[in-house]
């Protein structure tokens, strides 16, 4: 079986900058090794609130706004999938819970990320767990990439 992973950035109707994206990439291949996964083909696009909501009445018919939303790809045990990002959430709940931006937006990958690892949050008990997962995996992140940005 040929096996090739990737994890790419996008814009979607928003302008990001993402700082570290070698780091960042190598940290979410790390994660998922972690959790026993291959990383294959991942894309993160970065769109804004309005994107994204309309993303989440077209395909999930929730009528909200959401930091993230996963489609899922994945064969076996090699992840793959789109992570949807809305960038004006990540800012909002960044100030919210007193995180920096950087901090926050790695929160959000990464809890895409665990989506495609198996992952769900449904319910209170499923989110608490899947918190504590986020924050193991958050002490992973290198120091270079975790800035206070």
């Amino acid at each position: 079986m040929y096996f090739c992973s990737m994890i790419r950035f996008f814009n979607e109707n928003t302008k990001i900058n993402l700082p570290h994206k070698q780091e960042v990439k190598k940290w979410l291949t790390n994660v998922a090794v972690a959790e026993g996964k291959k990383t294959g083909d991942l894309s993160v696009i970065f769109c804004s609130d309005e994107y994204l909501l309309q993303m989440n009445r077209r395909f999930l018919q929730h009528d909200y706004y959401t930091d993230i939303i996963t489609f899922d790809y994945t064969e076996a045990n090699v992840i793959s999938g789109d992570l949807f990002i809305s960038i004006d959430r990540v800012k909002a709940n960044a100030e919210t819970y007193k995180q920096p931006f950087n901090k926050e937006l790695h929160r959000v990958m990464l809890h895409g990320l665990l989506h495609l690892c198996g992952y769900n949050d449904a319910t209170e008990k499923q989110r608490k767990f899947m918190r504590t997962v986020e924050d193991k995996y958050l002490v992973m992140i290198p120091l270079s990439i975790d800035s206070k940005d």
